[in-house]
């Protein structure tokens, strides 16, 4: 057991734990997408309504959710702990330097985490914490269920039609692309995926992700905004 905790707090266990951490949440972010662009449906949020209270009622899906709530935290401290570790080496006089050309999103990856992270909380804040732990939001009826949802529907519309709100949610998506377009690659990478043949593919694949799963979220703030308001 003493070993496995002694890898686990190495610098490689660390990587190998953002990786996996990293790569769960980004199979995470297509989940809720998906989930989230029920929000496009034109039926007044009865769809949306309905998936919102089977993702807190279903205990399986609760279960995952507060998996993916300590992935979030643990990829976090991960990444502070690496952060530090780096930045303490580069003060050491036994630090190679390197001209090695690296992206803007490599060099400021906790930066941008800890921008990310602030921007969850505020998500969560405006959504998830009122629907779970406060009265704010009134009651409808379904048909087809036997008891009242409550209505997240119209506490997205009402979000989204503040443009501050709207702004902020926008540069924390553009905040988010710009961790996923360093960040997929290098989980691979940490987990030895690579190959002259297929780094190009999953590097290409990454560059992708990085621009449509955000582009994907914009839409709805953007929709709501603009066609709903």
């Amino acid at each position: 057991m003493k070993w496995l905790i002694n890898f686990f707090t190495s610098s490689i266990g660390r990587k190998l734990i953002m990786s996996l951490t990293g790569l769960f949440l980004i199979l995470f972010l297509v989940i809720h997408l998906l989930g989230n662009l029920q929000l496009l449906v034109d039926d007044g949020g009865v769809t949306f309504n309905a998936y919102a209270y089977m993702m807190t009622h279903n205990p399986l899906i609760k279960v995952v959710a507060y998996g993916n709530y300590f992935f979030i935290l643990l990829h976090a401290f991960m990444g502070f702990l690496l952060w530090s570790k780096n930045k303490a080496a580069k003060g050491s006089k036994y630090a190679v330097r390197s001209d090695a050309k690296v992206s803007w999103a490599s060099k400021n990856m906790a930066l941008l985490g800890t921008l990310i992270l602030a921007f969850i909380f505020i998500h969560m804040g405006d959504f998830w914490f009122k629907m779970k732990f406060t009265d704010q939001l009134a009651m409808v009826s379904i048909e087809g269920m036997d008891v009242q949802v409550k209505d997240l529907y119209t506490q997205v519309a009402t979000t989204f039609s503040n443009p501050l709100l709207v702004v902020a949610y926008l540069i924390g998506l553009a905040t988010l692309s710009f961790h996923l377009w360093h960040g997929f690659q290098s989980a691979f990478q940490t987990l030895g995926l690579n190959h002259p043949k297929y780094t190009p593919i999953i590097g290409g694949l990454g560059k992708a992700y990085a621009i449509l799963v955000p582009l994907g979220f914009a839409i709805i703030p953007l929709y709501y905004f603009f066609v709903m308001k």
